[in-house]
């Protein structure tokens, strides 16, 4: 929970010109995107939905310390914020996978998949952001409204890029921030274990939170274009596997991913989430229109 004083207006658009020399070619190319996708009318509330109290949660950190009800906290040893219900049913928190496999790219033609994934979840917050919305990062930025929080979610996005935020070699999303009976759009290649994804599921549903699976695939781990002796080593150098024969793995590959694609399909429907895969070698644009209507399906 935040609890420093607010920088003078001066300081505050200082710091967000700096920042703006500095993020540009992330947040410039997000908005770009954004802006092909033209939605119309969104970000309203849901019918029957007003301003009434709903419910308290516990205070996240980056929460405003004009939101925390000291009433309700003095009753207790943590700090308690006051959240109305139509707050909740215009939140969205993004997880974007910082894991190592997401920096592979099977061609230098194509951009990573960090790359793109951290584009369409950009992309997809100018949407959510224009349309009144308030948009986070699980465990990094909780759901807000405005210019400032995508400037905030940019800087995030941008320092990941940048390598500030240390990886395993595959990632389990992460759940922190997210606001009870809010969205959440989980992007990742989710090639990892399936128990961690599983389980950031479970914890999102225990929350009434509806959402998204966006798995950001290369071309070449869709179509294993490899033969004769080939090294197959993990982005973070933790599995290695040689073998003369490429091609004879073909395969079995193919028939693995077309079950994890299954498992993940069918774990996203038993929590009432939407999945699909999305290939770094297509365009973007598709991948967020999907996106942005699924979550308009999971009001």
């Amino acid at each position: 929970m935040s609890t420093a004083p607010q920088p003078p207006t001066s300081d505050l658009r200082s710091r967000a010109e700096a920042l703006g020399q500095t993020l540009p070619p992330l947040l410039a190319e997000a908005e770009m995107l954004a802006s092909t996708v033209m939605m119309g009318e969104h970000g309203r509330r849901r019918a029957g939905l007003g301003d009434e109290f709903w419910q308290y949660r516990p205070a996240h950190q980056g929460d405003s310390v004009r939101m925390v009800d000291w009433r309700r906290s003095a009753r207790s040893d943590a700090h308690f914020v006051r959240e109305r219900e139509w707050q909740a049913a215009q939140s969205v928190t993004l997880w974007v996978d910082p894991a190592k496999s997401m920096s592979f790219a099977g061609d230098k033609s194509r951009a990573p998949k960090a790359d793109r994934a951290r584009l369409l979840g950009l992309a997809l917050a100018v949407l959510l952001l224009r349309g009144g919305e308030r948009v986070g990062l699980a465990g990094l930025a909780s759901p807000r409204a405005g210019r400032a929080q995508l400037l905030r979610l940019a800087e995030r996005l941008s320092g990941e890029a940048a390598g500030e935020t240390a990886g395993e070699d595959y990632g389990a999303p992460r759940t922190e921030g997210m606001v009870s009976h809010g969205r959440a759009v989980f992007l990742s290649d989710f090639l990892g274990d399936l128990s961690g994804i599983e389980a950031g599921l479970a914890r999102a549903a225990d929350r009434g939170v509806k959402g998204v699976l966006i798995q950001v695939l290369d071309p070449a781990e869709e179509e294993f274009p490899f033969d004769g002796r080939t090294i197959f080593e993990s982005m973070g150098g933790t599995m290695r596997h040689e073998t003369q024969r490429a091609g004879d793995l073909r395969t079995r590959y193919l028939a693995r991913l077309a079950e994890r694609k299954d498992r993940l399909a069918g774990l996203a429907r038993a929590v009432g989430w939407h999945y699909t895969t999305h290939h770094t070698g297509h365009p973007a644009q598709s991948a967020l229109l999907w996106a942005y209507l699924a979550l308009q399906g999971g009001r």
